[in-house]
């Protein structure tokens, strides 16, 4: 597990991180979702030993990065793709890494198949490498160790569609072993996609620690999209019943405040005959963005 406990970072009197807990759990993939500002990339960099923490703790199964014995082996880590000498080639990056964690040669090129660099790339200087090629490098460095953990930092970015779905699927996968998988994403169709769960946080405070079904499912008020060929009659019906009926941009109603089995045993009863009744699912970019949203004006209440 990833536990961060109490998790402060401060930058003079400016804090990074404040006051942060949750616990990152083997066996899902857990997103690390927040506006940029918001400390995901410092509270990594604190998981990672990378800095030190101005109080409060962050233990990777147990204990402190620096405290492990072949960190590569527990943990693999991506926070910045081109943190590769431009000089190196992959390979050379890989098996100097390997080297230096007594992993065996044999493992450089396992991991470059796995990420779809083939040798006559991994031969090549990374400073010619495409974006999404220095993903799948820094993907690749990441699983080198056969690590229990995995923190990656916008590992899609850069990726075409099929490397993007073939990254998901390697999360999934990774996770469906045991392993704990942590990872942040602006790409929100794709992380709603990839995860199970969700840690939220606002200028370095937690702001939601839940299943991501659960985080969407609590916004509740995208209501039911029903369409009918009497459509007045209809509207009228459900206004009576109570509902609040709006039109809907691409035709119907958006029917809030009644759920789609009591509109649809309304229109039974009244012999209204129903084309369409779909219920409207919020999306996570939707619950995240009016969360975001909510917290940045409290901000600026509380300031005022």
């Amino acid at each position: 597990m990833i536990e961060v406990r109490e998790l402060t970072k401060r930058y003079g009197g400016k804090a990074a991180v404040d006051g942060l807990s949750f616990t990152v759990r083997p066996g899902r993939v857990t997103g690390f979702l927040g506006p940029n500002g918001a400390g995901k990339s410092t509270t990594m960099r604190l998981v990672l030993g990378l800095d030190a923490p101005t109080s409060g703790s962050a233990l990777v199964c147990g204990r402190a990065y620096a405290e492990l014995p072949v960190p590569l082996r527990t943990v693999g880590a991506m926070l910045d793709a081109k943190g590769v000498h431009g000089g190196r080639s992959a390979y050379a990056h890989l098996a100097g890494m390997a080297a230096g964690s007594g992993l065996p040669r044999r493992r450089v090129d396992e991991v470059l198949d796995a990420v779809g660099l083939d040798p006559a790339t991994a031969r090549r200087r990374t400073r010619g490498f495409s974006l999404g090629m220095g993903q799948r490098l820094g993907i690749a460095a990441a699983l080198l160790g056969d690590p229990e953990v995995l923190i990656l930092d916008e590992p899609v970015n850069g990726l075409d569609t099929e490397g993007i779905r073939w990254i998901r699927e390697l999360m999934t996968s990774l996770a469906a072993e045991g392993r704990t998988v942590f990872l942040s994403s602006h790409l929100m169709s794709e992380l709603e996609l990839a995860a199970d769960h969700l840690v939220v946080i606002g200028r370095g405070r937690l702001l939601a620690d839940t299943p991501l079904r659960e985080f969407i499912e609590a916004d509740s008020g995208r209501g039911t999209l029903v369409r009918g060929p009497e459509a007045e009659r209809l509207r009228g019906l459900l206004e009576n019943a109570g509902a609040r009926v709006s039109p809907d941009a691409r035709g119907g109603w958006l029917v809030t405040g009644l759920g789609p089995e009591d509109i649809g045993e309304l229109a039974r009863a009244h012999g209204v005959a129903l084309h369409e009744l779909t219920p409207r699912r919020s999306t996570l970019e939707e619950v995240y963005t009016a969360m975001a949203r909510e917290e940045a004006e409290y901000r600026t209440e509380v300031r005022g």
